[in-house]
């Protein structure tokens, strides 16, 4: 029997979306996407991801400040004097198998270090003559100085700060941020990355992994260039295009981007990227004006270095992660350069890197809180990991992960506060030792999100940020 040829034919789509578009010569569609833009135009709250925070937040946004490379904490903020009196001594105790050790097999001999420390403040913290600007500020800052972490290898360690994670591709502290609460401005991103790293990770470190696209980091130029000269790539209009023409465009490629989402059954990575480009679009009236510092007054700049060579460059991220705070970015990430690797010439590297960045993060800090925001921002000054109290060579200091120092300053911290302890020679935290599962579970918390609680179901499992460690450090909470 001979099968009707009208049996060959597959069923029409008659979907929604197809109806609209054919409907009228596509003006039933033009309709549709008018109205499907006023209603994600008013669903765009404060927290469009997930929700509101699970409890009030101490913080509505973070400033973090990556030194990449490794800062030294004997050098800086975790003062041991026995280091100058057993300057040339073997480490009387056995260290890190791998790092500790001279190629004979002799027990290293222990550093001191080449600057001198001293208390300052009403807190009475030490501080090194490193940095002199940010020691002002010293009763203002949240120290944490038993810092430990998984990995020796700078990509093993700048992976577990930025993601959570060694080894594995996961989103990072920031996209989880962006996933939780979403951005305070809809024109702006919840997350951006001003010069971000290249290596160790690269775009893992401001990535969203499995989470939709839309919550990886807006990039800043990178880690490797000058930021007068950074910009946000794609952003502009292309010369010759009117506005016009860029929005018919933009409606174009949408329209078959919205397509092309349909057939994959609501891919939220396809979704990811339809919300990034029309975010692109909202920002092309917002982010240009934030990139341009001309208009900040002379004395703003100089507060932050700006106009001096050795400073001019941090300055400029210091202050751009300020305009982008106050203009409604949930997180923003400012980084240096791959710089703070001293294996050798310790003090040349140290005094220089510390020079870049210690006047800008001073001026950021006395900026904020002359503008009233310190007390809803949370400023985090982070290092992947430190180093050996031993020399490496002949005047440098090899990687460090089991003890090291961060700070915080701002909301929801107790402000002059020194937590935890290394040992007598800075070596390992032995008291209140803070994991770096805890301290983005104290970051979070700052947030208003329970980290346990704030999870993205993938591949057949719930993940988070902390995995299935951390604990909040109650005692750095004011």
């Amino acid at each position: 029997m001979k099968t009707s040829a009208c049996h060959r034919f597959a069923p029409l789509d008659t979907s929604r979306r197809s109806f609209l578009r054919n409907a009228g010569c596509g003006f039933g569609a033009l309709a549709f996407h008018t109205l499907a833009a006023e209603i994600a135009s008013a669903a765009n709250t404060a927290y469009p991801s997930v929700g509101r925070p699970h409890f009030e937040p101490k913080a509505k946004r973070v400033i973090f400040l990556f030194m990449h490379g490794g800062v030294s904490q004997v050098d800086s903020f975790d003062y041991k004097p026995r280091l100058t009196k057993e300057d040339g001594n073997p480490l009387p105790f056995e260290g890190l198998s791998n790092l500790d050790a001279t190629k004979d097999g002799a027990q290293g001999k222990i550093l001191g270090t080449p600057w001198s420390f001293r208390q300052t403040g009403q807190s009475g913290n030490w501080v090194s003559d490193l940095w002199p600007h940010v020691g002002e500020h010293i009763d203002d800052l949240c120290f944490i100085k038993s810092m430990h972490t998984k990995g020796t290898s700078h990509g093993q360690a700048v992976c577990m700060l930025h993601t959570g994670t060694d080894n594995l591709v996961r989103p990072s502290m920031g996209a989880w941020v962006s996933y939780g609460l979403g951005t305070e401005n809809r024109d702006l991103p919840a997350f951006v990355s001003i010069t971000p790293p290249r290596g160790h990770g690269g775009p893992r470190n401001y990535g969203s992994a499995f989470l939709p696209a839309e919550h990886q980091a807006t990039a800043i130029g990178h880690s490797g260039m000058k930021t007068k000269d950074a910009t946000i790539r794609y952003l502009g209009h292309r010369e010759g295009d009117s506005s016009r023409l860029q929005q018919r465009q933009l409606a174009f490629l949408q329209d078959l981007n919205r397509d092309h989402l349909e057939r994959s059954h609501q891919d939220a990575q396809i979704e990811g990227v339809i919300q990034s480009y029309e975010l692109a679009y909202r920002m092309q009236g917002v982010a240009p004006e934030l990139l341009d510092l001309s208009g900040e007054p002379g004395y703003i700049q100089d507060l932050y270095g700006i106009g001096t060579d050795e400073t001019d460059d941090f300055g400029r991220r210091c202050l751009m992660a300020r305009r982008f705070s106050e203009a409604g970015v949930r997180f923003v990430q400012a980084s240096t350069a791959y710089v703070w690797d001293q294996h050798g010439n310790l003090r040349k590297g140290h005094e220089k890197n510390a020079l870049a960045v210690d006047k800008p993060i001073a001026g950021l800090l006395t900026d904020l809180k002359q503008r009233g925001l310190m007390e809803d921002t949370l400023v985090v000054w982070g290092t992947e990991f430190g180093r050996t109290p031993i020399v490496q060579g002949s005047n440098g200091r090899d990687h460090n992960p089991a003890g090291f120092t961060i700070w915080m300053a701002g909301a929801g911290v107790k402000a002059g506060l020194s937590f935890g302890e290394t040992d007598d020679y800075g070596y390992y935290a032995v008291s209140d030792k803070v994991h770096m599962h805890d301290l983005h579970a104290t970051i979070l918390h700052l947030l208003g999100i329970n980290h346990e609680h704030l999870t993205y179901r993938y591949a057949g499992r719930d993940f988070r940020l902390t995995d299935v460690y951390g604990e909040v450090v109650k005692g750095v909470l004011a």
